[in-house]
């Protein structure tokens, strides 16, 4: 069973930045068990829905339409970790926000066969 850690996240005014990290209990984008990663962002009744993800090969990011620009996603193979980086952090991007794990992208999401973090909270006032 995978398990994923997450850090970061807090309280910051509209225009700061927070950074998010999730750490895999296992090797990741390397052929194995976990070749995708991401960040899903969900408020009080309204489905989680996805921010970000990063697949194994070079340029297989994924960002939101909402949060390019503003968001970057990264990953360190040696450490088996993701980061998302948020800058210019606006009031709608409040949520709690969920790291997850997948074989493949398509397979990361609600619904499907994915690891998923605890969540950490993200509050942006305005």
């Amino acid at each position: 069973q995978v398990q994923l850690m997450e850090s970061g996240g807090g309280s910051v005014q509209a225009g700061g930045s927070l950074r998010l990290s999730c750490a895999a209990s296992e090797s990741t984008f390397v052929g194995g068990a976990i070749n995708c990663m991401g960040w899903f962002r969900q408020t009080a009744g309204k489905e989680r829905e996805r921010v970000a993800h990063i697949g194994h090969q070079e340029g297989s990011e994924y960002l939101h339409r909402s949060v390019k620009g503003r968001f970057t996603i990264s990953r360190d193979n040696a450490k088996n970790t993701i980061d998302l980086q948020m800058n210019n952090l606006k009031p709608e991007d409040t949520g709690t926000y969920y790291c997850a794990a997948a074989y493949t992208c398509p397979q990361l999401g609600p619904g499907h066969n994915s690891y998923w973090g605890r969540g950490t909270q993200v509050t942006v006032s305005a």
